[in-house]
């Protein structure tokens, strides 16, 4: 049978124009994404990256400083990552009927560096299906239904992590979600116990700092108190460690800051390397076993791709690298760097609102003000004024200064930092000043909004 006439072959995808990328994502993908990314300009072509920095069409240099929301711990095309998997290239990726070496190397290994109550993982392919497992692991364990979520959080879009995602933008189109769940804020133990005293709640998931809900910090101490809370009314805690995890926030793990164990971790991003896909949750082997024990349940969660050799091979080189090349530390330093300089910019700049963060997970605060309303635009700068402040920061750090950088769904008033951990003090220099040079230029979201316009007029016109 031959190729159809109209295939693309992969060195014709490669040699694709900008304008011809946009159109197949016009044409065959979320036409509404590219529309508002050709807005703002973010439809630019990327074809090389390196480390921290990434090359477009025109040979142009950018500074990541969004890192795939934090998948990209170790950067961009890491050496070593690739290097596994070459050691990997005639190994079966997918092979049911027997034991993977790599996934069950990859669960030592895990094992080795989380608290010793967590033994048993399961492997999968993102950080959503990570959550759904761990939802359906503490229903199957502890025989009860009642989940427990925190507002402004954020957990994924499949219908189970959905279901305890703290936005109701994302939930409405597709109610009823799962049922007996309920959110309490985030940061308010009475509230916890409150929800969780009647002994009714299978488990309880959080993020030990909220990404997408806009780099939200609880106070000191909470997530150890949450989980005693948890422990004395039988629920068990889920840390979503999804963005946190593999050295984010100046530790390996988030929750090491205070000391405590979660029942069920969530791990993904970073997990991969930024090469292959991979999430998983690891439990203990009593958890485990009230779950999944036995031979008679022993397929009643299970993942075609999960651990699969490549994927494994890549986590064990992220691993790797992340203790080699010291980036928990690096990222503990050079983030508290960040914050300082950050700090300093808030002093001087009255669009900040707010500085917050820990580590290499940081978000600034923008001050909402009033949108400007343009018809050649058909109202959509006023909308996005509106709805996305951020996206003008960060259209004009990206357009301006060459540093990408993108606003948290759930706070779009939020611009997030999260480069690889690798960043270098130097280039944390260069994003400070492009902000400070940034917001001198444009004093009020006024200005900001007449030159994303501008961007926007350009782009309808292109």
């Amino acid at each position: 049978m031959n190729t159809p006439a109209k295939f693309m072959s992969i060195p014709d995808a490669l040699k694709q124009n900008r304008d011809q990328v946009l159109e197949n994502h016009k044409l065959y993908l979320n036409s509404g994404l590219t529309t508002m990314f050709g807005l703002l300009d973010f439809d630019k072509l990327f074809v090389k990256a390196n480390r921290c920095q990434v090359w477009d069409s025109q040979g142009q240099v950018y500074l990541d400083f969004l890192g795939a929301y934090g998948a990209l711990n170790i950067g961009h095309n890491h050496p070593h990552l690739l290097k596994a998997l070459e050691q990997v290239r005639e190994w079966p990726n997918l092979l049911q009927a027997s034991l993977g070496a790599l996934s069950g190397a990859l669960a030592h290994n895990l094992a080795a560096i989380t608290p010793d109550n967590l033994q048993r993982c399961f492997f999968c392919n993102s950080g959503a299906e990570a959550v759904e497992g761990a939802l359906k692991l503490a229903r199957a364990a502890t025989g009860k239904q009642r989940l427990v979520y925190c507002d402004d959080s954020f957990h994924g879009k499949t219908m189970g992590a959905l279901s305890v995602t703290g936005r109701i933008k994302y939930q409405q189109a597709f109610q009823p979600l799962v049922t007996e769940t309920i959110s309490v804020p985030f940061g308010d133990l009475a509230g916890l116990e409150e929800v969780l005293q009647d002994k009714k709640a299978a488990a309880f998931i959080l993020e030990p700092i909220q990404g997408e809900g806009g780099i939200n910090v609880p106070p000191a101490g909470y997530l150890s108190a949450a989980k005693e809370i948890c422990k004395k009314y039988d629920t068990l805690m889920i840390l979503d460690e999804i963005q946190t995890g593999l050295g984010r926030t100046g530790s390996m793990f988030a929750f090491d800051q205070e000391n405590l164990a979660p029942d069920i971790l969530c791990l993904a991003k970073s997990l991969g390397g930024g090469i292959m896909p991979i999430g998983a949750f690891i439990t203990g082997d009593n958890i485990w076993n009230k779950a999944y024990g036995g031979m008679e349940k022993a397929l009643l969660h299970t993942s075609t791709f999960g651990g699969n050799t490549w994927a494994a091979a890549a986590a064990i080189a992220t691993l790797e690298v992340i203790y080699e090349e010291n980036l928990v530390d690096n990222a503990k330093e050079v983030g508290d760097y960040l914050l300082a300089g950050l700090r300093r910019l808030q002093e001087k700049h009255s669009l900040i609102k707010d500085v917050r963060g820990r580590g290499l997970l940081t978000g600034i605060e923008f001050s909402q003000t009033e949108g400007l309303a343009s018809k050649a635009t058909f109202g959509l700068v006023n909308k996005l004024s509106q709805e996305y402040l951020g996206s003008f920061i960060a259209g004009e750090l990206l357009n301006k200064n060459q540093i990408i950088t993108a606003y948290t769904l759930n706070n779009p008033n939020v611009i997030r930092l999260e480069p690889p951990l690798c960043v270098t003090k130097s280039e944390i220099d260069t994003l400070l000043d492009s902000l400070d040079s940034v917001l001198s230029k444009h004093s009020s979201f006024t200005g900001l909004a007449a030159s994303g316009a501008k961007t926007m007029i350009k782009s309808l016109f292109r």
